[in-house]
């Protein structure tokens, strides 16, 4: 994959297909090898003779005057060490100098991260890449390079640190020694991941003086904001596994007095090179942060190494750069440096940080272990962390069983401004699928009006003796809800709102009522029925919902490319008031916006279902015989009146278009939902010259429910225009006449 940023081709980065960006610059030849990280090919660096062996890139590349710039390559070579360096060239293409890396500690027969860094010199006008096998005592020596990169300086997201106290790729002035310890830079062979960039080569290393403990400072501090949450964070490698290293993130007042120190202590798997991680909200009186490193209960002459250190505000996660969404404290979230505010406030279980690093974590290295040597129930709580009431939260996190068996409800305890317990919502509990994998459990629940703090509850069940458990990456964030849906008596239609789906799938939505009848819902392209999802959302509002009867949704969302369903999801229960028994609402189904509301003259008129018949008399035989068709639906009249000029013309625009039309009134007028079609109605009705009401007389006949699409809505309003457009140009270029704007009719295409 190519680099962000690289000047190199892509082919020169990754030597795939061939070696057509490389070339011997001395005592070297070059050629195609196989196995390389980032694709299979690699460059193959061979010494002619012995001593020093070089290559460099065929092109050069432009370069500023002063712009510092950074070369990094993976290197494999067992026999001897090897190194990078930049080649300085003036306009006329000679060289000018070279800026070298460090070489490394000692040949390798792993892939190992060279990196160097520097100002392009006066009369610099463009760079190369050399690639460098230190001199081999003999020709056919043998190293190989690929995954290289030339460019400005590869910087960790969002780090308030220089780019030299970050990789240390100029020099060791960024970081100073604290107490008992001399520092200096080496390039030991370690291999960081092929595409994690901020990994450099050099590592600032610190050789204690005497036996105790021993720390180095960045001597550079960054602005802060109090109150914010920052990480700081270092990759460290012990001397030995047992050994006791640690980064810790300080924060200084303006006077520069250190007002806090947070420490994270690394429990080391081996002596590789593990990334570490502090975190802690600024204190009030807090201006700047740095970050020291450091080892306790060292001997005489160890050596620590330190690398990639950071000082940034809290994003989404420790690596990027996504703004950070969840009110749980990083300490609390990650265990990064132990259990947080976590406590047990019932039961036997035990919790405590995981431990080595990265032996049981979601993200990052650490997680929570929660421990129960019985079969019963304990209860654990978090801190409480800043909320805003009356709004919707989304709670959970990641958990791996290790061993028994385990059940979970995650409820959340709300708090007002005077830290009084208003309330506590819970999920219900739930069993811990089967071990080995992690897992999601999350809820949403919204918090209760007042609410300024909420805290976390984990009743965490064993339902087996020496049950174990893990638990990371604990989030609690604002969000909209998954699923919503909010009645509206004013047009009797229920809006339906699904969040969180998937662009692409397929969805059904069904209406639920109470005896489980389900209904499908109708949409702008006709009844919901494996209908594309256009985007991640999907609104819809339901005219066809009863009154006075409680209703849920149910969708159902669909693979495009299986048919398999995907993900279910269920509405809350909401009921349109069924209103007063003389009122009846005539509605459109195709077009909401005719809907109307008017007064009937009785109740329940008198309907009637007719049958097709034909009498046959036997001569002979006192009856006859009658065949007969199926009993249709029921037809009648339907007595309405109009009672001002504004009914009559809302009337008369519902019965226009002739279509058919959805009939609903109260449960108790003992009426039921008909689709009607209706026949010949009066020009002129019969008025009553006292009230000035007009009587209508509408013969219904009963149909079938029609399937075509939704237009519109029936509370569209100007603003919705102007949402949805930007200028009366586009409303010209996207809508035939003024009704098609009434009704959201867009030209195909337009």
């Amino acid at each position: 994959m190519a680099i962000p940023g690289n000047f190199l081709s892509l082919t020169t980065e990754t030597i795939d297909p061939g070696i057509s960006g490389w070339v011997a610059k001395s005592n070297a030849t070059v050629g195609l090898g196989s196995g390389g990280r980032s694709g299979d090919g690699c460059l193959v660096v061979k010494s002619v003779a012995a001593g020093e062996a070089q290559a460099r890139t065929v092109s050069s590349y432009p370069v500023t005057v002063g712009e510092v710039y950074e070369a990094f390559a993976d290197a494999f070579g067992s026999t001897v060490p090897d190194r990078i360096g930049i080649q300085w060239l003036n306009a006329a293409a000679a060289e000018i100098s070279i800026s070298w890396s460090l070489t490394t500690t000692a040949a390798s027969g792993i892939w190992h991260r060279l990196a160097v860094a520097a100002a392009a010199p006066a009369g610099a006008a463009a760079a190369r890449v050399i690639l460098s096998t230190m001199t081999p005592a003999a020709p056919l020596v043998v190293n190989f390079f690929e995954n290289i990169y030339l460019g400005l300086p590869q910087r960790f997201p969002k780090n308030l640190l220089s780019v030299n106290a970050e990789q240390l790729l100029l020099d060791t002035s960024a970081w100073a020694v604290e107490s008992n310890a001399s520092l200096s830079r080496t390039q030991p062979p370690f291999a960081w991941a092929v595409d994690w960039y901020y990994g450099s080569g050099p590592m600032l290393t610190l050789t204690v003086t005497g036996a105790g403990a021993a720390s180095a400072l960045c001597a550079e501090r960054p602005s802060v904001q109090p109150g914010v949450e920052y990480f700081g964070m270092a990759y460290l490698s012990p001397p030995t596994s047992g050994s006791t290293v640690w980064v810790e993130l300080r924060f200084y007042n303006a006077a520069g007095v250190q007002v806090q120190a947070t420490r994270s202590t690394l429990a080391a798997p081996g002596t590789g090179t593990y990334r570490q991680i502090a975190s802690a909200v600024a204190p009030a009186d807090a201006a700047s942060a740095s970050v020291a490193v450091g080892i306790t209960g060292a001997s005489a002459a160890q050596v620590m190494r330190a690398a990639g250190a950071v000082v940034k505000e809290r994003t989404l996660t420790s690596t990027d750069s996504l703004p950070n969404d969840n009110a749980v404290t990083f300490a609390d979230s990650g265990f990064e440096q132990g259990v947080g505010a976590w406590t047990r406030t019932s039961g036997v279980a035990s919790v405590a940080q995981s431990s080595p690093w990265a032996a049981q974590s979601f993200a990052d290295g650490y997680s929570l272990t929660v421990t129960s040597s019985t079969a019963t129930t304990s209860v654990l709580r978090s801190g409480r962390y800043a909320v805003t009431g009356g709004v919707n939260w989304r709670v959970g996190g990641r958990f791996r069983r290790i061993a028994g068996s385990w059940s979970f409800d995650i409820s959340l305890r709300w708090f007002d401004a005077a830290d009084t317990l208003i309330s506590t919502t819970s999920a219900g509990p739930g069993p811990l699928p089967s071990d080995g994998a992690w897992w999601t459990l999350q809820d949403d629940q919204a918090a209760p009006a007042g609410a300024v703090t909420a805290q976390i509850e984990l009743t965490c069940t064993a339902t087996a003796a020496s049950s174990t458990v893990q638990i990371d990456f604990v989030r609690l964030r604002q969000i909209m809800p998954q699923s919503e849906v909010t009645p509206d008596d004013t047009t009797a239609s229920i809006e339906v709102i699904l969040r969180e789906l998937t662009a692409g799938s397929l969805i059904t939505l069904y209406r639920v009522t109470p005896n489980g009848s389900r209904a499908l819902v109708r949409g702008s392209d006709g009844l919901i029925d494996k209908v594309v999802l256009a985007s991640d959302q999907f609104h819809v509002e339901d005219y066809e919902a009863p009154l006075g009867v409680l209703v849920y949704y149910q969708a159902e969302v669909y693979s495009p490319t299986t048919g398999k369903v995907t993900n279910y999801r269920t509405t809350d229960r909401v009921m349109l008031a069924a209103g007063e028994r003389t009122m009846v609402w005539l509605k459109d189904p195709l077009e909401p916006q005719r809907n109307v509301r008017l007064l009937a003259q009785e109740p329940m008129p008198t309907l009637t279902r007719d049958v097709e018949r034909a009498e046959h008399r036997v001569e002979g035989r006192r009856n006859s015989v009658w065949l007969s068709g199926v009993r249709g639906g029921v037809s009648g009249d339907l007595a309405l009146f109009t009672r001002s000029a504004a009914e009559k013309s809302d009337l008369d625009w519902l019965l226009d278009p002739g279509h058919v039309v959805f009939i609903q009134a109260s449960p108790a007028s003992g009426w039921r939902d008909l689709y009607a079609s209706i026949g010949a109605v009066p020009d002129v009705p019969d008025s009553d010259p006292d009230s000035g009401w007009d009587e209508w007389v509408l013969p219904l006949s009963e149909t079938d429910r029609p399937t075509g699409g939704q237009s519109g809505s029936a509370d569209r309003l100007w603003n919705d225009l102007l949402v949805e457009n930007d200028t009366w140009g586009d409303v010209l270029r996207k809508y035939a006449t003024w009704f098609d704007v009434l009704l959201n009719r867009p030209i195909e295409g337009g």
